[in-house]
């Protein structure tokens, strides 16, 4: 087996390595949500530190009703029977590997961690490429020919995953990409897995978001958890929406010996978040316009230097293409872009791309600051972008990619800038 450590939290412990030894490098390589808890949570989980009982193995009944509001309140009705809450959403999508069974098709690009956990469970990935500007869901004109190919050789498949909406590339599969993909999944029997961690930072409440639950209930699940919209990713709580008994209680079983039960203070929090009180809604709404301001500007930058990308709907991700650069990779683009432009980001091949194809994934969502203080200034900013440490964040990535172009490929390595920390918000 030739699992590694996951290349988001591998490039993550790196460059905070690099800042300690003094390198001045602009994070743009990790997932994370980027802001502070807010109050009222942090309240809920104090008040619950004495739980200290394991409770159900599905989750506390609190959070399962509250998780079957927030469905109700998107057009979903929930049942809670249907619903299992796990320590973040990232086990519940590995437990749903041995629930379902048999090999499961994956967008390429996805997310690093998806085609990982497949080998973990011994089953086997079958990568689709997804749609123009439409990442996170396969190709559905590619998956009919792509699964009956295999099923002739003998594989056993059964899933397909969404990401909606998607990382790495920001985007957001559109109403007619989900149906048809719903249509794909009935006439060959697949079970879709809609991982939609990101579904409330669409940044444009104006934007259609279409569940395959919407439209194809009888074979989808739905993972979602509160680390992005609420930033809550140490914390770890997920939730899953299950369409029947018999996935539900398979589920259970791997999650009873696995994690047994998540963590009952957090859960209690977590039931306080999905009823989604008025402090919280008004939290989500001004991440969901940081987060997009932020993502917009730095797409802006990557279009006034000449590069290629889609432009980000949702969540705090772009995929770049760098077509033309003189790199054998996208590693050596990455490695180019950290050791000599002082830029983290991922290559592409860590989310199943071609190794060859010069596509990396930018994270922006760490660009708030480096302190509560700051990342809650950028939160109250009516202009984040004008902060002083975002504004030179953004001219440290346009003078990268300047320099990175001009050579149109690696120059020589320049002397070590000291790394000096943002400034104290005024």
């Amino acid at each position: 087996m030739s699992v590694t450590l996951s290349a988001t939290l591998a490039a993550n412990e790196d460059i905070e390595r690099r800042r300690r030894a003094g390198e001045r490098v602009l994070h743009l390589a990790f997932g994370e949500a980027g802001l502070p808890v807010h109050p009222a949570l942090s309240e809920r989980l104090s008040a619950a530190s004495g739980l200290n009982g394991y409770g159900p193995v599905a989750g506390a009944p609190a959070l399962r009703e509250a998780a079957c509001g927030y469905w109700s309140r998107r057009g979903l009705p929930t049942d809670p029977d249907l619903v299992v809450c796990g320590p973040g959403s990232k086990p519940l999508l590995y437990g749903l590997l041995p629930a379902i069974g048999g090999d499961i098709v994956l967008p390429m690009p996805s997310w690093v961690s998806y085609a990982a956990q497949a080998e973990l469970a011994g089953a086997r990935s079958l990568l689709v490429p997804t749609p123009p500007g439409e990442g996170g869901v396969p190709d559905p004109e590619r998956v009919t020919a792509v699964v009956r190919h295999a099923r002739a050789r003998g594989r056993d498949v059964r899933s397909l995953l969404v990401t909606l909406p998607d990382n790495p590339s920001g985007t957001l599969a559109g109403a007619a990409t989900i149906r048809r993909i719903a249509e794909v999944a009935r006439e060959l029997d697949l079970t879709i897995i809609s991982d939609e961690i990101y579904r409330d930072l669409v940044h444009s409440p104006d934007t259609g978001f279409l569940s395959p639950a919407d439209v194809a209930p009888e074979r989808t699940v739905i993972t979602s958890g509160l680390s992005k919209s609420l930033a809550l990713g140490g914390w770890r709580i997920g939730v899953a929406r299950l369409p029947s008994p018999a996935l539900r209680d398979r589920l259970l079983a791997v999650a009873s010996e696995i994690w047994s039960s998540p963590a009952a203070p957090v859960q209690q929090a977590a039931a306080y978040a999905y009823t989604e009180p008025p402090e919280l809604v008004e939290r989500v709404s001004r991440s969901r316009e940081l987060h997009g301001a932020v993502a917009r500007a730095v797409y802006e930058r990557f279009v006034r230097a000449g590069v290629r990308v889609d432009a980000p709907r949702g969540g705090f991700y772009l995929y770049p293409d760098f077509t033309g650069l003189d790199f054998a990779s996208s590693a050596d683009l990455t490695a180019c872009l950290l050791d000599r432009h002082g830029v983290g980001v991922l290559p592409g091949h860590a989310f199943g791309d071609d190794p060859a194809a010069l596509r990396v994934r930018v994270a922006t969502s760490l660009l708030y600051g480096e302190t509560a203080r700051l990342r809650l200034a950028a939160l109250d900013a009516p202009d984040p972008l004008a902060l002083p440490w975002i504004s030179a964040s953004l001219d440290h990535l346009s003078e990268a990619l300047t320099g990175l172009l001009a050579g149109r490929g690696a120059p020589p390595p320049p002397a070590r800038v000291p790394f000096v920390a943002a400034p104290a918000a005024g």
